[in-house]
């Protein structure tokens, strides 16, 4: 048998039991036809590039397939006849992937990040104005002596 993966979006405005549901109606047509659901991934309600049929946000479904390519042309069918379903993409792969998928290792990367940024603190990171400000005019009146004992050498 063949190895798939298939990601699909379902709407933003069904419930997550819902969505279970479409997954146990796509598992069942997958194994009525001799194949079998390795493995499932809920990704979650997540924020869409652009509006697909007035939705903003989807949850999004990984599922990893080993079947006949009849039993997933059967599933895709009954995806396009289902109105929940905005999007879907299936893929023929060689292997499956061994532990979560990459989305779901950097959903928890972005969980272990701190919530809130460290304040800047403005004094610290400006070098002291009136510091810098004090050399300046030190300069300037060391030059000042320079020149008038410059042209009262000269006198």
């Amino acid at each position: 048998m063949a190895l798939y993966e298939c990601v699909f979006i379902a709407r933003q405005d069904i419930t997550s039991a819902q969505v279970d549901g479409l997954i146990e109606q796509f598992e069942t047509a997958i194994t009525e036809n001799g194949g079998s659901i390795v493995k499932r991934e809920l990704w979650g309600l997540r924020s869409m590039a652009y509006k697909i049929k007035k939705n903003r946000k989807g949850h999004y479904v990984l599922l990893n397939i080993d079947s006949p390519a009849a039993a997933v042309h059967e599933m895709e069918r009954q995806m396009r006849i289902n109105e929940d379903v905005l999007r879907y993409m299936t893929l023929a792969v060689d292997e499956h992937e061994e532990g979560p998928s990459i989305v779901m290792r950097n959903k928890d990367r972005v969980d272990e990040r701190p919530r809130s940024r460290p304040r800047f603190d403005r004094d610290a990171a400006k070098p002291d104005r009136d510091a810098s400000a004090e050399k300046a005019k030190v300069a300037d009146v060391a030059s000042a002596d320079d020149k008038v004992k410059a042209e009262g050498a000269e006198a």
